[in-house]
């Protein structure tokens, strides 16, 4: 499944088998290598561009075995450095949508790739399975979905109505009973759930109706200085950007307690729109609670709202694990009499002894990643404060509130300028390949994260990377059992580029930016979950230099049919903007069992998710309107 291609000074070189396995990994046969996936040969010399490189290899034979590995320059027939070894991973395959109707009506399965075989839902036939697009020739040709239902007859859906048929999500491990066409099944089933979803609509109103009937804080229209702030972020807005800071200025400036999710992939700007929301708050004398995950990204995040808040009167602390009591005492105290505007921290902000004088907005970043006291601190504040969520990947729940319209959503999908989607690879684990790319991004002069998630044994890794690696390589590790101290100077120390090669648990997955860190290799990648996998490549690739991500698995593992779609569907969904196609896939690899009592589980597995989503959105608006 994840092969790869090893080529090594000395080799013994099948001709005929290096270029039918380049082909089988998606290469083209070139007269000329001009770009990422072309090979030529001519004679004893094979030029190949790998999707890994930044620039073509040469390889030289001599009669049956290979002579020379080369980096060159084409265009000036110059060699850069020269290889012992080189490792060719298959092309990096480019799954864009073929039909771009699907998402005009439905706005939740779309954001699943369709294959052959899936079990799709038709809203009018029912549950088929998918096999592919078929061109029938009518009075002109035209493309059809083909959909086989039972006893094996065939639906052919032209593509204008994509909008018809949707991705069957329904439960782990369980298959859907296919419908048969032309009779009242169908409609049965439909009838059947609307009922049984009644219960749920009622439950949902009432939740509506809460937040409309709770009053909370009108903040004030935009100020003087509000504007003069905005207008000193450094990029350039991007559209989504703007229509998110409006939609949250809006929550705001109602009378109604704001509970927002704010969905934008990694480095897509969230921050920003929160920054400016926190600012908002501030200058109507409130105070503003931003709470995260880890105790770097509240460093991190510390440190820019200091920057960008340096030319205003506003008291920023920070809240942290690597501050002495006295200094959390001191912290504290300023909260409670006022003293301090903005605190970002970890779960500590939510402690008893930790008292507000007026706090106006809690900002959440990944709230999937608190424990069950932190959510029901926060569960307790929603009726109160406005509350705003970032996210880059909603867990299914968060994303069903919002497609629901109990929670409010926004979503940023323009990528900042100049963002390049990072190469995405998963590889059997091979020291020669961990060489190869780390090498590579350090010749450039660059970083790598190396995610190595146990504890125990992390510093092995660091030894058997100091032995691959040139001797003046510096490579350290970290990890969240370190000393605070400890941990802040390693960090402090590869952010300013001390530290070429950063070995490290997941506790550097959430929002840490480090400029120069382009490459990532992900050991045991099958042993995370699908969104840690996403956010993890998020560290890597977030300026405007090409970045790389390598998932490695242990070799000869037997992967589950769970792990094996994970490492699957990050390699697939690697384009820009990939967070919210990531969380449904992960809806679909776990099952949307857990989202909703066990009342409806059978109403889920007999029409789908998303047709359930919709049933249950209609029932809601009937309910509503009497």
């Amino acid at each position: 499944m994840f092969k790869s291609l090893k080529l090594y000074i000395g080799q013994a070189a099948d001709f005929d088998n290096i270029i039918s396995t380049l082909i089988s990994f998606g290469y083209k046969r070139q007269d000329e290598v001009l770009e990422e996936g072309d090979f030529s040969h001519k004679g004893e010399v094979v030029d190949i561009y790998p999707a890994t490189f930044e620039c073509p290899i040469r390889i030289l034979l001599n009669f049956d075995k290979i002579e020379s590995i080369s980096t060159i320059d084409i265009p000036n027939n110059r060699v850069i450095w020269k290889h012992q070894m080189v490792i060719i991973l298959p092309k990096h395959r480019d799954y864009r949508r073929q039909i771009s109707a699907f998402n005009e009506e439905s706005p939740l399965n779309p954001f699943i790739e369709l294959r052959r075989n899936d079990y799709v839902v038709h809203v009018q036939h029912g549950i088929g399975r998918y096999v592919g697009i078929q061109k029938i020739k009518d009075k002109e040709a035209r493309d059809y979905f083909v959909v086989e239902y039972a006893n094996q007859e065939k639906l052919f859906v032209p593509t204008e109505d994509a909008n018809l048929i949707q991705k069957f999500v329904g439960f782990k491990g369980r298959s859907p009973k296919i419908n048969r066409l032309g009779t009242r099944e169908w409609e049965g089933i439909k009838k059947r759930v609307k009922r049984g979803i009644k219960n749920i609509a009622l439950q949902l109103l009432e939740i509506q109706a809460k937040r409309l009937v709770t009053e909370g804080f009108a903040f004030s229209k935009d100020s003087q200085w509000q504007i003069e702030f905005e207008k000193m972020f450094l990029y350039e807005e991007t559209p989504d950007q703007g229509r998110a800071t409006e939609e949250v200025k809006q929550n705001m400036e109602s009378v109604h307690p704001m509970d927002r999710l704010l969905c934008g992939d990694v480095g897509y700007g969230k921050t920003e729109v929160a920054m400016r929301a926190a600012f908002k708050a501030v200058t109507d004398n409130k105070q503003v609670a931003f709470l995260v995950p880890t105790t770097i990204l509240a460093e991190q995040h510390y440190q820019n709202f200091k920057s960008r808040l340096k030319d205003f009167p506003m008291e920023v602390r920070m809240l942290s694990r690597f501050m002495t009591d006295t200094q959390q005492d001191e912290i504290i105290e300023g909260i409670r009499r006022g003293t301090v505007d903005i605190v970002i921290g970890t779960h500590r902000l939510l402690s008893d002894d930790l008292l507000f004088r007026d706090l106006g907005l809690l900002i959440i970043d990944e709230e999937q990643r608190f424990g069950v006291k932190a959510k029901e601190k926060i569960k307790a504040l929603r009726l109160t404060v406005d509350i705003l969520t970032l996210t880059a990947t909603p867990i299914p729940r968060t994303l069903y509130m919002g497609l629901m319209g109990i929670k409010d959503i926004s979503i940023i999908n323009t990528p900042p300028q100049n963002r390049l989607p990072v190469a995405t690879y998963v590889a059997e684990y091979d020291e020669g390949l961990i060489k190869q790319a780390i090498t590579r991004e350090l010749n450039r002069r660059g970083q790598v994260f190396f995610i190595h998630n146990h504890v125990e044994d992390i510093e092995q890794i660091c030894t058997i990377l100091r032995q691959l690696l040139p001797e003046e390589t510096k490579v350290a590790y970290a990890h969240g059992q370190m000393p605070g101290r400890e941990l802040e100077r390693i960090m402090l120390d590869f952010l300013q580029g001390e530290i070429d090669c950063l070995v490290s648990t997941t506790i550097i997955e959430a929002g840490i930016d480090v400029p120069l860190a382009n490459t990532l290799i992900v050991n045991n990648a099958y042993t995370f979950g699908l969104s840690d996998l996403h956010q993890l490549r998020g560290r890597v690739g977030r300026f405007n230099r090409k970045a790389y991500a390598y998932f490695l698995i242990p070799k000869d593992e037997i992967l589950s049919t769970d792990a094996r779609r994970r490492l699957e569907a990050i390699r697939e969904y690697s384009e820009l903007g990939s967070g919210f196609k990531i969380a449904m896939e992960d809806l679909e690899i776990r099952g949307a069992g857990d989202l909703l009592g066990f009342q409806q589980h059978g109403f889920i597995q007999a029409v789908g998710f998303d047709l359930y989503c919709r049933l249950l959105r209609e029932t809601v608006s009937v309910f509503s309107q009497k």
